[in-house]
């Protein structure tokens, strides 16, 4: 094919680029997706083309976009306690390395699972994209039943602080508190999608999306006013380098980047899937209550999480370009976008190959961004009232979700804040609130 011939390389440098730049700036500012600047960059394809620009280009310009995305959007997860869909159980665990000093090493540790997932998908991508294609059929018919398994795990491995004398029933009331916390936002969920229609941005930034309303007040701001009963501050932080075994680092890498790869396939599922089947295999999330593991430990899985979390993300916006080109399927706003713009262009290997390079670029670039923000930007808040910070950022959020989602999304944010508010007081965890994605999904397959 020529159409790799006619692509001057400066044009496809700027582009990946300038995708990188834009995947700052949604990563950074809570409430822009990924899926804003794609449909963007959709819109203007046709102006960009006649100015010289081929389509390719444009194309990767949106995949850069969404894997640099993928490195710096743990950021305001960890230090505004601000989630977005694939980052809403790295919330708690990052907020509580913030509040230890090692804010600056969560977000090195995030940048290195997500640039060990890079690693990791592109000399897995071909034989895992062919083994993917073989069980697509069977994995897409069975997909309620693997995801009721998921549930039933989750709720099982529910043990909660232990208590001298209570024994099993301890245990059991516990799991019956995770099955409530469950079906509660769940139910929240399914209300919040089927009256999206409802939603609607009160600015003309795209479409948005009735996610940021959920797991803004199930994650972010519940967890905020959680904070604001301690009283507590940002302490100084410490240095940033990691601190955790390699061995854990490779488990948590190898164990995000597999799942990533895994759900990039399936339909209605989000990576923030993975991050709950990442929950079972890797713990860390949160802790329940007081914690039952000493302090050190506690981080460490904490830390782990954080990197499971990360190679989830990049691994699935790797891998959904290869559903792309594989089975034709897109799974993301991106690569609908991408699609779309492609036309009539097949996925080549030489495209492929093209993409993936862009990727490669767009890593190297995010991982070095992330580590330098991630090392300065707590100066910024040294000398900043916790309290204030907090009660600000929780404003910050409420306006975000009725810029974005309005008055029925800020709605939904104030019924989500007190059931985001429940895990901690049932002293289970609040990965079960995970419920709010998953019980929709089920019900979408059943």
């Amino acid at each position: 094919m020529d159409i790799l011939t006619d692509i001057p390389m400066w044009a496809f440098l700027a582009s990946v680029f300038a995708g990188y730049l834009l995947g700052v700036i949604s990563g950074l500012v809570p409430g822009i997706h990924t899926n804003n600047f794609a449909l963007i960059l959709l819109a203007f394809s046709p102006i960009l083309s006649d100015h010289g620009l081929p389509v390719i280009c444009i194309a990767a310009m949106i995949l850069s976009n969404s894997i640099s995305h993928t490195f710096h959007d743990i950021i305001p997860s960890i230090f505004l306690g601000a989630p977005g869909e694939d980052t809403a159980l790295a919330v708690l665990p990052g907020h509580t390395l913030l509040l230890e000093g090692q804010g600056a090493q969560a977000i090195r540790l995030s940048a290195l699972g997500s640039a060990g997932s890079v690693v990791i998908s592109l000399l897995t991508v071909i034989p895992l994209s062919f083994l993917f294609v073989k069980g697509y059929q069977i994995i897409q018919e069975n997909m309620a039943y693997i995801l009721i398994f998921v549930v039933f795990v989750m709720i099982m491995t529910e043990k909660g602080e232990y208590l001298r004398g209570e024994g099993r029933i301890h245990v059991w009331r516990r799991r019956a508190f995770a099955l409530i916390l469950f079906g509660m936002s769940g139910m929240l969920g399914v209300l919040a999608f089927r009256m999206d229609y409802l939603s609607y941005p009160l600015i003309g930034w795209g479409e948005g999306s009735i996610l940021l309303p959920l797991l803004s007040g199930l994650f972010g701001a519940s967890q905020l006013i959680i904070s604001l009963f301690s009283d507590p501050v940002i302490p100084l932080q410490y240095d940033s380098r990691p601190d955790l075994e390699r061995s854990k680092v490779i488990r948590a890498v190898v164990t995000g980047s597999v799942l990533g790869s895994i759900v990039a396939w399936l339909p209605g599922v989000s990576s923030s899937i993975a991050t709950v089947f990442a929950r079972i295999f890797v713990r860390g999330d949160e802790s329940s209550g007081d914690r039952s593991e000493d302090n050190e430990a506690f981080l460490s899985s904490s830390k782990e999480f954080i990197v499971s979390i990360s190679g989830v993300n990049t691994s699935n916006a790797i891998f959904g370009l290869m559903a792309l080109a594989f089975i034709g399927k897109t799974r993301s706003g991106a690569m609908v976008a991408i699609d779309e713009l492609l036309g009539g262009i097949s996925l080549e290997a030489s495209i492929v190959v093209l993409f993936l390079c862009a990727i490669l670029l767009t890593s190297l670039l995010s991982y070095f961004s992330t580590i330098h923000l991630g090392d300065n930007i707590h100066h910024l808040l040294e000398n900043i009232d916790y309290p204030k910070l907090c009660y600000g950022i929780i404003f910050f959020l409420a306006v975000m979700v009725l810029l974005s989602t309005g008055v029925f999304g800020l709605l939904i944010f104030i019924i989500a804040i007190p059931i985001g508010m429940l895990a901690p007081f049932l002293e289970v965890k609040k990965s079960h609130c995970m419920g709010v994605i998953l019980l929709p999904v089920i019900m979408y397959f059943i």
